[in-house]
């Protein structure tokens, strides 16, 4: 298991060598990755995608992404994938964790890029009394608060 994403992340299972993997039939979020050290068990996304049924998306290597992740990673064999079940997860589901991921990793091999940060002019800027600072300096002669 490996977990991705911001916080505590989603439980993803893998990674493990897409050559070698047979995809099941069923709705998911993926991840695919290199390893950018040889010999260490460090990943690298390359690659964040979600499908209604994985069996459907081509793999391992008739996806339209393969010859960016082969490439990227050196090789065929060099290529790993990771998958996550979202429970209860409708397709609106996976595609917003597969966004929330690409602004993240920024994975190369998407076409499609998502920008993680908030501008005022999205949700609008404010001030109010509490957003100032929490404490207020204070003159050491002075009476302690009651």
């Amino acid at each position: 298991m490996i977990r991705l994403g911001s916080l505590a992340g989603y439980p993803f299972e893998g990674p493990r060598v897409l050559g070698g993997w047979t995809p099941p039939a069923r709705p998911a979020v993926y991840a695919v990755m290199y390893k950018p050290e040889a010999g260490r068990e460090r990943y690298a996304v390359m690659y964040v995608g979600h499908s209604d049924d994985l069996s459907t998306e081509q793999f391992p290597f008739n996806h339209p992404g393969a010859p960016c992740w082969i490439k990227r990673a050196g090789g065929r064999w060099g290529v790993y994938i990771c998958t996550y079940d979202v429970p209860g997860g409708l397709r609106s589901h996976r595609e917003q964790i597969a966004q929330e991921l690409a602004a993240i990793y920024k994975p190369s091999c998407n076409d499609t890029h998502y920008d993680r940060s908030w501008k005022d002019e999205w949700i609008g800027g404010y001030t109010a009394p509490t957003t100032g600072p929490l404490t207020t300096s204070r003159d050491p002669g002075d009476p302690e608060p009651r």
